[in-house]
């Protein structure tokens, strides 16, 4: 790796984390800047994964100390998203995750018009706590996320921070816990990408330092900014997102 490269990873990394600890769609970012290293994909995403994992840890430790986290409700959904991340990683080694790209258009399309036209939608945190049967349902979603993360992948900032807006928390509330959820993805799909050995740690630790610093800063300015900060962010990575996957879709 020439010094180049080296620069040019680490400044996509502290730009996707700096996005990614706010609303997710950091792999937006930090994906193609691998793929331009030459790496097999399979390679490519483990070691996107590698990096990510310290961004979306720095992050999610940004915002715990914030107080931001319901540490209570983290602590049931978070083991869930990491088997379900694991099980999505074991899954995408055997079958190719492209005929998920339409839905997965359709379902951001969706979270994005339903966010646009919801204005006052966020603003405050009305969650008081879950029922046995919503607790269920969020647990069920945990899992389907995890698995989507660690199978695909694109959007699942967006749907996860979309998910927790449904139960009633803020944006800013929504961004912080699905952050933590995030983070356990992350972390299972890494555990197993590292153990097939598709992970290249000469780019991985870089990148992944330079996410840390981007991941604190990001998370700080969210949580100085607050919800009418975090909104409009969202909405324009998810239609990135949209954008993104359309074009894959028809080239």
């Amino acid at each position: 790796m020439g010094l180049e490269m080296l620069f040019f990873i680490c400044g996509m990394g502290f730009f996707a984390a700096f996005i990614d600890a706010v609303v997710g769609g950091g792999g937006l970012i930090s994906i193609p800047a691998l793929m331009m290293t030459g790496l097999p994909l399979l390679v490519v995403l483990g070691t996107n994964k590698a990096a990510a994992v310290m961004g979306a840890c720095t992050s999610f430790v940004s915002f715990v100390r914030s107080g931001k986290v319901d540490l209570k409700l983290v602590r049931i959904l978070f083991p869930i998203t990491l088997l379900g991340s694991a099980a999505g990683v074991l899954v995408v080694r055997e079958v190719p995750p492209d005929f998920l790209r339409p839905l997965v258009v359709v379902m951001l399309m969706l979270v994005l018009l339903y966010s646009i036209f919801r204005r006052d939608w966020g603003r405050e945190n009305k969650y008081h706590g879950m029922g046995r049967r919503v607790l269920l349902l969020s647990a069920l979603v945990a899992f389907s996320f995890g698995f989507y993360d660690g199978f695909f992948g694109p959007g699942t900032g967006s749907f996860m921070l979309f998910a927790f807006l449904l139960v009633g928390f803020d944006f800013l509330g929504a961004a912080a816990n699905a952050r933590a959820l995030n983070f356990a993805s992350n972390l299972a799909a890494v555990l197993l990408f590292a153990h097939f050995g598709l992970v290249d740690f000469a780019y991985a630790l870089p990148m992944g330092l330079s996410m840390i610093v981007g991941a604190w800063c990001g998370s700080r300015l969210a949580i100085r900014k607050g919800a009418s900060y975090v909104r409009p962010l969202f909405i324009i990575v998810t239609t990135v997102l949209i954008g993104k996957q359309l074009f894959d879709l028809l080239s």
